[in-house]
């Protein structure tokens, strides 16, 4: 469905352009039912326990994947895209923050260091070594994954020709090199941080698309609003 709907909005973007330009006199991409069709997404984000599964993993049989999980955990504790991590430099760190302009907004953010990120940053002297592709990243942290056996099951509603259907997986399977912005944005909602506040490092301009990245499951909210004053204080009803 995203498919189709990435390709009629493309679509879009050159009428209305051939339009404006007076190629065309056509016009019906304006009429409402001419739209981009979509459907949410179902990812997942690792909890803080998960990420410190992976943090304590030893990994002396497996160097080749050392510098991706602890590039990993850099993108689970800063929400930094793929690109930005990719351009992490020793200039870039001050004393307790991170400050970089990113590449896709162009807009700096400055990051506070979770302790994790200050133990790995200094485990590289604030220099880190080259990093490998998105498609080989994607295909080691899955690989951590099953290593610190993040094996929980996850069933997911696709769609596929029209048809909806739910299949199983094991959590280690869904995870990418963006489950790491993803886990940032949802483990500090979840921790209280103000979603303005996560928002000035995220980049999102507009609570709509902010909350897209926020993975809590229906128990998880229950378990929060539990902890809620409204849920413990016990009130005099009626005198």
């Amino acid at each position: 469905t995203n498919t189709i709907g990435k390709f009629i909005k493309l679509t879009k973007v050159f009428i209305k352009t051939a339009y404006e330009r007076g190629l065309t006199d056509n016009n019906d991409f304006m009429k409402d039912e001419f739209r981009a069709i979509s459907e949410e997404v179902q990812t997942i984000y690792l909890t803080e326990k998960e990420i410190q599964k992976l943090y304590k993993l030893n990994l002396s049989y497996y160097s080749r994947l050392d510098t991706v999980r602890d590039l990993f955990i850099i993108g689970c504790y800063t929400g930094l895209r793929f690109g930005d991590l990719q351009q992490l430099r020793k200039d870039h760190f001050k004393e307790n923050t991170l400050h970089i302009t990113t590449q896709k907004t162009q807009k700096k953010v400055v990051i506070p260091l979770h302790w994790m990120v200050k133990e790995i940053m200094r485990k590289y002297d604030y220099t880190l070594p080259r990093v490998i592709s998105n498609q080989k990243m994607n295909q080691y942290v899955k690989e951590l994954g099953y290593l610190a056996k993040i094996d929980e099951k996850v069933i997911i509603t696709q769609s596929l020709g029209g048809l909806r259907y739910d299949k199983e997986y094991s959590k280690y399977e869904l995870i990418t090199i963006h489950t790491a912005r993803r886990s940032f944005a949802t483990n500090m909602f979840l921790n209280d941080i103000p979603t303005l506040a996560i928002m000035k490092i995220t980049g999102h301009r507009t609570e709509k698309s902010f909350l897209k990245y926020i993975k809590v499951s229906e128990d998880e909210n229950a378990e929060k609003l539990l902890l809620h004053p409204f849920f413990q204080s016990k009130m005099s009803i009626g005198g």
